[in-house]
């Protein structure tokens, strides 16, 4: 569980879309107050998702090839085999250019609640669903689980907590090197893309099926 855990918060957290999307909202007019609006939505998200699968579980794993023990390893080889065909489309697809989002233009006069429902939007869903089946074999009764999941939500919000706290502490550098790294993942965006798909997809899918067979 706990390398499955490390391998998509890693992915969530490198994706090149929310932390575009994130640069410019600290780069706006309170902008730091959007900023916590949006990381505190995406925490908000990971934690919800991984307290539903909790309560449904009643903080035990089920039994090894049990229903729902083959249920979740069957889902996250959906969403492995998902990801990798998707990368693999992005990879063979011809490059186009890539503007800014269209709401771009309206950042600075975007509320606090459109902040946090962007989040909400930015969400990479299918890691978060891969994450979500994962943590079915959390077990509350050990101190280790509870160590895992919340190093999990805190690792797929990670780049999120450093690009706030850089602002806070040192505001005008923080704004010139992130809006560097912004144009840095818009010209590589199809690059970041493919690779955490494939990365992610192929781990995933490797993984569950090793564990349907075993």
């Amino acid at each position: 569980m706990v390398l499955d855990l490390v391998v998509i918060g890693t992915a969530i957290t490198l994706g090149p879309l929310h932390n575009s999307a994130f640069i410019l909202l600290l780069s706006s007019r309170r902008g730091v107050r959007k900023g916590l609006a949006f990381l505190l939505s995406w925490l908000a998200n990971l934690v919800t998702v991984v307290a539903v699968v909790l309560l449904l579980t009643d903080g035990e794993p089920p039994a090894r090839n049990s229903v729902p023990s083959t249920a979740a390893i069957a889902a996250k080889l959906a969403i492995g085999l998902a990801l990798v065909v998707y990368g693999a489309y992005r990879r063979r697809r011809p490059p186009r250019p890539h503007g800014p989002p269209r709401w771009a233009a309206r950042i600075d006069d975007a509320s606090l609640v459109t902040a946090a429902g962007l989040a909400w939007l930015l969400q990479p869903w299918g890691l978060v669903g891969a994450g979500a089946a994962t943590a079915l074999d959390a077990n509350l009764s050990t101190a280790a689980s509870w160590f895992a999941l919340t190093a999990y939500c805190l690792l797929a919000t990670l780049s999120l907590i450093v690009m706030e706290m850089y602002v806070v502490w040192a505001p005008a550098v923080a704004h010139a090197r992130l809006n560097a790294l912004r144009t840095w993942l818009a010209q590589h965006q199809e690059q970041l893309i493919v690779t955490l798909a494939l990365v992610a997809g192929l781990w995933l899918t490797a993984r569950s099926i090793y564990e349907l067979v075993t």
